[in-house]
């Protein structure tokens, strides 16, 4: 397609102007527009060696076809033959000097080439052609950098400078290039020029101030902020920048006032009051002082009316690095809420802190809730809500948080989260009695991560009570064994997948195990135990088992009655 371009764009109106110009024979110049015609067919039809050989002959019809030179260019290159499409590029523009496109082609491929000099003066050529090019101007400047020739960068700026008149880009320029070549004068002129252009706009007067306090005048750079703080008491970057004087000269009081008025300050932007208070803490941190300092400070500026919850975050971060409470963290994670209730990390922080604790469960579903009005692309707000709807007992509110959930899902979502939703949907419709729906969001749950080990560990064992595909049930359960060797719950299912297979005595040993890591076994380990040993011919141990098992009030106390009784395993 860039060949093609390069001969339907520019070739056609240089067919026209040399076949004028060279003034050829009307039979030449007609096959020559014929085989130029041909050229560019092929070129479409991607037969790109038809179209060199066309182009070929079109030069020897005629040599001075600055078009076909052009165009054959573009194959060089292709081909990587550099210096021959260098070649070709120049030869085009001898033969049309005042085509600008080729000029502006020859201009780039010396560049290409690290030509630095060939290109500077292809692209003055090219700004003799075009006077008003400030984007040639531009690329000047940078290769005037390669040499560090900055009397030509200053010329490049003064000509962008007649072209779009002075501006604020343009002067940093021209003072960072003075700067490199050690002329203060000179840099401080630019500022000042720039300052007397725009004698009301006081920010002018604020970087003179800057430049002076850069360059060790202080007292020079102190009159320039007062000037603009008279002319424009509300300067907050004048302020700002006085306050930076305050601290160079040491004056601790003036910085202590000026620091809290900007803080308070509701036109001071909130990124400023952000770097001010995160100085104030660092100071804080390195001299040692007491943090009630730096807590009065976060309190006196809360009182007043906050634009963002910028800085009541940063107040909860502080508390939080200095072990704080977490109920006054959580209160100022509610403030940072009705600041912007649509603050998805605070209120995920706020869930987070709240979820340990059983009695604010009801505050989790009513914050997550509000999450997923506030921000409903984001998946963990529908998760938290399920689980507190379905710890609740409302599994169906419980179902319709994770089905919404999962309607959010897409090429980015975290694949953990994504994962969890479905391994959670599964044990809900299979708590419901829905089995195949819950095998099917198992199944979905592992798409998207394979190694979910609870996920594996339910479907296995759901898979073993119902006696259904065995070997898939411990392969999955494998899995979890070998990823958590000590988990209990985990070798519990092994060991009963082993059972229902018929292998007793890989039972008994991972059911061993499984007791040997449990703190405190439920009825239903240790009726597992039971049936195991009893299969494996350890019957009384077995009855010992059951015995302990009927002793935790476990819900199938009838069937462990008559084990006991009958001294034998019953389904």
């Amino acid at each position: 397609m860039f060949f093609c371009i390069l001969l339907t764009g520019c070739g056609k109106n240089a067919v026209k102007e040399n076949t004028v110009a060279q003034k050829v024979d009307h039979n030449t110049s007609q096959r020559f527009k014929y085989f130029y015609a041909e050229a560019t067919n092929q070129m479409q039809k991607g037969n790109y060696a038809a179209a060199v050989d066309l182009l070929t002959h079109c030069i020897e019809l005629n040599p001075k076809a600055a078009e076909a030179y052009f165009n054959m260019t573009a194959f060089y290159a292709e081909m990587e033959k550099d210096s021959l499409a260098l070649d070709c590029m120049e030869k085009a523009v001898s033969l049309s000097p005042g085509n600008v496109t080729y000029q502006e082609r020859l201009a780039q491929t010396y560049i290409g080439t690290k030509k630095w000099d060939k290109a500077i003066d292809a692209y003055e050529r090219l700004m003799t052609s075009s006077p008003n090019r400030t984007d040639v101007l531009g690329i000047l400047i940078q290769l005037y950098g390669q040499s560090k020739n900055y009397d030509k960068i200053i010329d490049c700026l003064d000509r962008i400078e007649n072209i779009e008149g002075a501006n604020e880009q343009t002067a940093l320029s021209k003072m960072h290039v003075y700067s490199l070549k050690g002329e203060k004068d000179k840099e401080l002129q630019v500022l000042k020029d720039l300052s007397a252009k725009h004698p009301n706009d006081m920010n002018y007067h604020v970087m003179m101030g800057n430049w002076l306090m850069q360059n060790g005048e202080h007292m020079e750079a102190y009159d320039e902020y007062k000037y603009a703080l008279q002319q424009e008491p509300s300067n907050t970057a004048a302020k700002m920048s006085l306050l930076d004087y305050y601290r160079t000269m040491d004056n601790d009081s003036l910085v202590e006032v000026l620091q809290e008025e900007l803080l308070i300050n509701p036109e001071t932007s909130t990124a400023d009051k952000v770097t001010l208070i995160r100085k104030v803490v660092s100071e804080n941190e390195q001299n040692g002082a007491d943090s009630s300092q730096v807590i009065a400070l976060f309190k006196r500026i809360l009182s007043h009316p906050q634009k963002s919850s910028d800085l009541t975050e940063m107040y909860a971060a502080y508390l939080q690095l200095k072990n704080f409470p977490q109920d006054s963290i959580n209160t100022l994670y509610r403030q940072a809420l009705r600041i912007e209730p649509d603050n998805a990390s605070v209120r995920l922080s706020l869930i987070q802190a709240l979820w340990q604790d059983d009695s604010e469960r009801d505050e989790v579903i009513r914050l997550s809730k509000e999450a997923t009005q506030y921000n409903p692309d984001e998946m963990v707000f529908y998760y938290f809500l399920a689980i507190g709807q379905f710890q609740n007992g409302d599994k169906e509110a419980a179902l319709d948080a994770l089905r919404r959930g999962v309607n959010q899902i897409n090429h980015k979502s975290n694949k953990d989260i994504v994962s969890d939703f479905y391994a959670l949907m599964g044990d809900i419709l299979h708590e419901k009695g829905q089995v195949t729906e819950a095998y099917a969001a198992y199944d979905s749950c592992l798409q998207w991560k394979p190694d979910n080990v609870p996920c594996l560990n339910n479907y296995a064992y759901y898979l073993s009570e119902q006696d259904t595909d065995l070997e898939k049930a411990e392969r999955m359960s494998k899995k979890t064994v070998e990823a958590e060797p000590e988990n209990p719950t985990f070798l519990d299912t092994y060991a009963w997948i082993m059972f229902k297979q018929g292998r007793y005595e890989e039972a008994k040993e991972y059911i061993d195990r499984t007791l040997e890591h449990s703190d405190d076994a439920d009825a239903v380990l240790l009726e597992h135990a039971g049936d195991i040993y009893c299969k494996h011919g350890d019957l009384q141990e077995a009855v010992d088992f059951w015995k302990e098992a009927l002793s935790k009030e476990s819900k199938n106390a009838k069937t462990l009655k008559r084990k006991i009784k009958l001294r034998r395993y019953i389904e």
